[in-house]
């Protein structure tokens, strides 16, 4: 009797476990990805071909503002981790909505950057570095605008369906990806601003 009792949760263990685990492979790809973005930027990025260098085109302190944007929602969406394992739904969409605020801030300074960029005639054809910078850039941008629609969709979930374990491993799938996207900022600001602007 015991057994049959159990082996319900042991599924669905096994089950919210695979799920979880198939989307850290998936991180560990987007890894090579970001990898691969990084080393073309490192070796392409003293190629200014007589262009502005990093030091000219980009402001740290606006730079600084969209880093405290992102590492702000991390610790939001941990927040709503919180909230998640409390059964709190209210909290979590909460948590969520704030999180979402963040990130779109964060977004909508990254595309107003590469508008001022190319209105002041710093395309991605400038340059092999601006280039590089274009390609690293935009394509963590692109990640975050995915979570911020996967993010979307779960408050929705949260909202209608309420905290079923379908809506936790999605909860924390979508808290895996958000983490590595802060980390990979990290990297961006630190190899992209902070040493493009030392270096040059």
């Amino acid at each position: 009797m015991s057994s049959t009792v159990m082996e319900p949760h042991v599924e669905e263990l096994d089950e919210h476990s695979i799920t979880v685990f198939g989307f850290w492979i998936y991180i560990m790809s987007d890894c090579i990805l970001f990898a691969t973005l990084f080393a073309t930027h490192a070796v392409l990025m003293p190629n200014f071909f007589g262009g502005p260098t990093p030091h000219e085109l980009f402001s740290m302190p606006f730079v600084l503002v969209e880093t405290f944007l992102l590492l702000t929602s991390s610790f939001t969406y941990g927040l709503a981790m919180l909230a998640m394992h409390r059964n709190k739904s209210t909290q979590v969409i909460q948590c969520l909505v704030i999180t979402f605020l963040l990130g779109l801030g964060f977004i909508s300074m990254e595309l107003y950057e590469f508008h001022e960029l190319i209105t002041e005639g710093n395309g991605w054809d400038r340059s092999a570095s601006i280039s590089s910078f274009f390609g690293l850039v935009a394509t963590h941008g692109f990640h975050v605008t995915l979570g911020l629609i996967w993010m979307l969709v779960l408050m929705w979930s949260v909202w209608h369906v309420n905290l079923t374990k379908q809506v936790k491993t999605r909860l924390t799938c979508l808290g895996l990806f958000w983490h590595f996207l802060d980390i990979i900022w990290i990297c961006v600001f630190t190899v992209v601003y902070l040493m493009g602007a030392i270096a040059t």
